[in-house]
């Protein structure tokens, strides 16, 4: 097995595969971890579960082969950090109090900064050129914007109405939270991506692809941690989340069928070495 290479973006990110093992181990492990109500606790039990036993070992997969020359694996990395930084912004900025915080932080910082190593020294051009000219880059862009519109066309509905009605969005009521961090934090780290990669990429620009390649990883990943926190709630018995859990199984479907489709048109990196 190859050495991954002694770079600041693998090192970091050896540092999160650890770190978001222990976070997510200890979450699912230790009673009384998590000090939020019950719908906000069964979020974090069922992300545990999806970052633990399929994120983590996405991650070192990903790292092993990119250290063998794989440029489908580097983008699989990338997109898996950026899963990791979403991801626990979500348990930095919204969970109570709890003895995990400065993991939470420091998986939130390193996330950053293993994203910004990484991609500063991604060839874009040499993956945009290599692209398979069959690869369905309408479909996968379908897909981004898809997701795009839709979600911004929630959170701008549901932010309106209580701008003109006063009610109040019901992820607020349900979480606690005195706002929305699900709309802070989509707005910002999701939309924005989803958008310029969905119009970049028809276009064959070379950064359309490497959003593509991260975003139809991390999009599929997070709609499973959706579907099993949902679960996880409607097992804890809360109303009104079983019904959520079609759309997410739908996400989840089409997010893979766009991951399929973008990975099977970038072929194999000239020298890459075949696993064994």
């Amino acid at each position: 097995m190859p050495r991954i290479a002694r770079n600041p973006s693998a090192i970091l990110s050896s540092l999160i595969v650890v770190l978001a093992a222990i976070a997510s181990a200890g979450g699912l492990l230790l009673d009384g971890l998590y000090r939020d109500n019950r719908f906000v606790t069964s979020a974090w039990k069922g992300n545990d579960l999806v970052t633990l036993f399929v994120a983590v070992p996405i991650l070192a997969a990903a790292m092993i082969l990119s250290a063998r020359g794989s440029t489908r694996a580097r983008l699989v990395w990338l997109g898996t950090l950026d899963y990791m930084l979403y991801n626990y912004a979500f348990y930095l900025f919204a969970a109570r109090f709890n003895s995990f915080f400065l993991i939470y932080a420091a998986l939130f910082g390193l996330s950053i900064f293993a994203l910004i190593y990484g991609l500063a020294t991604l060839d874009t051009a040499s993956i945009a050129a290599r692209a398979g000219l069959r690869m369905p880059v309408r479909l996968i862009a379908g897909y981004m914007l898809f997701v795009a519109v839709g979600l911004t066309l929630v959170y701008l509905g549901q932010s309106f109405a209580f701008a003109f009605t006063g009610k109040i969005p019901d992820i607020v009521t349900l979480s606690g939270h005195p706002t929305s961090i699900v709309f802070a934090l989509d707005l910002t780290l999701l939309v924005p991506f989803l958008a310029l990669g969905g119009l970049w990429l028809p276009r064959r620009k070379p950064w359309g692809f490497v959003l593509a390649g991260m975003l139809t990883v991390k999009g599929p990943l997070y709609t499973t941690v959706l579907t099993a926190g949902s679960l996880w709630a409607a097992n804890s018995g809360i109303d009104g989340v079983a019904g959520q859990i079609p759309l997410w199984v739908g996400l989840t479907a089409m997010g893979s069928i766009a991951c399929v489709a973008f990975f099977a048109n970038i072929p194999r990196s000239p020298g890459e070495e075949t696993p064994r």
